[in-house]
């Protein structure tokens, strides 16, 4: 038999919607939806696509929040086939945004569909959540949304995230949680000069080191029975004016904290500073936090998502907050519980993305258990 999922995956790929782009995927996703009732609201913000859609009335609302953007493709050559050319072989899907997350997106369109049609008169409202602007800025997309439903004083209950949660076979894992993330970008000053002249000069690269040894090597916390540890990257340095003979006068980072519950922002914050001051350097930083750790311990929403999944694959999911930030740390902060659910994450980002066809339908039927164990 068709599969319908396969079938709106595979439209949704040929749209090349490099973030902050959706290329008309909302539009594909609204005129289906609206051909089963439900009401659609496009809101564009700067230069970004977002979609409310609702079907039903009054409370509870459950919403199915993504995005349509994807991330750029690197070099098309390096791709075994044309990364907007949806292709399957050997059983996979390729094609970017395969995994992250139109086959999602897919997944949660069909289920709507079912659903509403098996369920015409449901309790509650089920609502999509779109945007354009996940994989970039994050500033006119989820956020935007959120604070116009917030004006007209619309809560959201429950919210399922369709982030590629799972890690070996799908539903295996879904994120009930996830780490907060904190970048700081830090300037280290010292004084240009001659490399033969050191004695004249100040090199900011040798006079971080010892820090970033300390930062690297310092134990933020143990971690809980929700999350691990916090963590520190490096993940950008920058110094040098390209000529092998000057020594730099100034060293440029870029860092990331994953941090838990254990410890805030504004602590880790303190206490770099507290390494750096240690190490008598000269230097000027910003932190910018991207997003807060949540957790949606125990619930219904999580309830419904366990009971789903198992009658699908005949197992219990695990429970994780591991891996990177999604949306739902703009949506667990409104009080709504909030797990993310979805394909298989091997290959997201990477060249030849892909997910697996034969995962498709069974996602379709855990997204359609969660509307049946919550509204029907």
């Amino acid at each position: 038999m068709k599969s319908e999922t396969l079938a709106l995956t595979r439209q949704l790929i040929e749209r090349d919607s490099v973030t902050p782009n959706d290329k008309g995927c909302q539009e594909i996703m609204a005129s289906r939806l609206a051909d089963y009732g439900f009401v659609n609201e496009p809101m564009r913000v700067e230069d970004v696509d977002n979609l409310w859609s609702t079907h039903g009335t009054g409370a509870p609302l459950l919403v199915f929040a993504g995005h349509t953007d994807v991330v750029p493709t690197g070099d098309p050559a390096h791709w075994t086939s044309p990364p907007f050319v949806p292709t399957e072989r050997d059983g996979m899907l390729y094609g970017r945004g395969a995994a992250d997350m139109k086959g999602s997106l897919a997944a949660m369109v069909v289920a709507g569909e079912r659903f509403v049609a098996d369920y015409p008169n449901h309790r509650g409202r089920i609502g999509y959540l779109i945007t354009s602007d996940e994989e970039g800025d994050a500033y006119h997309g989820t956020v935007a949304v959120l604070a116009e439903l917030a004006k007209r004083q619309e809560q959201i209950d429950w919210a399922v995230v369709g982030e590629p949660s799972s890690s070996v076979t799908v539903g295996d894992t879904i994120k009930n949680g996830r780490r907060g993330s904190m970048l700081g970008h830090l300037t280290i000053k010292g004084v240009q000069g001659h490399v033969a002249y050191p004695q004249l000069a100040k090199n900011p690269v040798h006079l971080v080191v010892p820090a970033l040894t300390d930062l690297a090597t310092e134990v933020w916390d143990l971690g809980n029975d929700y999350f691990p540890a916090t963590s520190f990257q490096v993940s950008n340095f920058n110094s040098g004016t390209g000529a092998s003979n000057v020594i730099p006068g100034t060293a440029e980072l870029m860092f990331s904290f994953r941090f838990s519950t254990e410890v805030t922002g504004e602590s880790l914050e303190q206490r770099t500073r507290a390494i750096l001051d240690r190490h008598g350097l000269d230097y000027s930083l910003r932190c910018e936090i991207k997003g807060q750790p949540f957790l949606t311990d125990k619930g219904a929403l999580v309830q419904a998502a366990v009971q789903a999944i198992t009658e699908v694959t005949g197992h219990a999911p695990e429970l994780s907050t591991a891996g990177g930030t999604s949306d739902g740390r703009f949506i667990a902060p409104t009080g709504a519980q909030v797990v993310e659910l979805g394909p298989t994450n091997k290959t997201i980002h990477q060249v030849d993305e892909c997910v697996a066809v034969a995962d498709l339908e069974p996602l379709t039927k855990m997204y359609y258990g969660i509307m049946v164990n919550l509204l029907a």
